[in-house]
């Protein structure tokens, strides 16, 4: 899949809420990792400029969201961040906007912007890019930007709610009876996820069993005959997501018992510390599932 595909996916909107492939695509992690900074600050950023709706709640989440000065068309999070100027969209940078904005450093989304910001780059503007592949990236990632920003200690307290939130939903549903899920990250063409993944970890967490854990690919091409071969007890996709495909299979258990879930996109999809009341709602659905089952 290509950087400019996975670009679009991400800043897709549906009643204005980024959509299904808004996060899970930006993660194909091993190609980032030589991307992801440039050299050491010596003192925080002032003028920041953010290119993605998740690194935007981000820096707001840490307390930077002063120094934010501006943002891509698609951030809605929080409500505060929406006033601010707009100088992207998935396609292109409005690079003379930028640098009459004399940002001091510009957050990017992963290899999906790495070509696109490359001229300002080469002026000399310093660039993080943001690519949170799991539940302990996204720590890693908190806590760099609150070095880059000056709130190192508003990030690590940030990091430790999180990290909290996790623990707390992993104590109370990993143990619970498994159920067999196929998680559809797209429907033309239908992806799902591996075992590396987000959206893999947060099956888990909740008690779930991905049947796709074993791909080889991060986020694979699949098709339906895979999907029949496995009949999972659960389908689960973006709450803006098209699932009515499924019914004309009837014999697959997740349509035969109106399995085919939905969640929230903006909460679990985004890899944020909201992701955390995205993936308490997949495991309430997966529970409502079992209380079913056993009734």
């Amino acid at each position: 899949m290509t950087a400019h595909v996975k670009l679009k996916a991400h800043f897709k909107t549906t009643n204005g809420l980024v959509s299904l492939l808004v996060a899970t695509l930006l993660s194909v992690a091993p190609a980032y990792a030589a991307e992801r900074v440039t050299e050491p600050e010596t003192k925080p950023a002032q003028r920041i400029i953010s290119l993605a709706p998740h690194i935007t709640e981000l820096l707001f989440a840490i307390g930077a969201g002063e120094q934010v000065i501006a943002l891509d068309d698609a951030s809605d999070y929080p409500e505060t961040a929406k006033a601010l100027p707009k100088v992207a969209n998935y396609r292109s940078l409005n690079t003379e906007r930028i640098l009459a904005l004399s940002p001091d450093l510009i957050v990017a989304w992963g290899s999906a912007q790495s070509q696109v910001v490359q001229p300002l780059v080469q002026l000399g503007i310093k660039v993080f890019f943001s690519a949170p592949a799991t539940f302990d990236d996204l720590s890693t990632e908190l806590s760099q930007l609150g070095e880059l920003t000056g709130h190192q200690a508003q990030a690590a307290a940030v990091v430790r709610e999180y990290e909290q939130e996790l623990t707390k939903l992993r104590l109370e549903y990993q143990d619970r009876t498994p159920l067999t899920v196929f998680y559809q990250i797209a429907e033309v063409p239908l992806m799902s996820a591996n075992s590396s993944t987000w959206m893999s970890q947060a099956v888990t967490l909740c008690g779930g069993v991905n049947i796709m854990a074993d791909s080889l690919a991060p986020y694979p091409q699949v098709n339906a005959e895979q999907v029949l071969a496995q009949n999972p007890d659960v389908i689960v996709a973006a709450d803006n997501a098209e699932l009515r495909h499924w019914q004309q299979w009837p014999a697959l258990q997740a349509v035969a018992n109106q399995q085919l879930l939905t969640v929230d996109a903006n909460l679990l999809h985004r890899f944020t510390p909201r992701s955390t009341q995205g993936i308490r709602q997949l495991c309430e659905l997966l529970d409502e599932v079992r209380q079913a089952r056993a009734s």
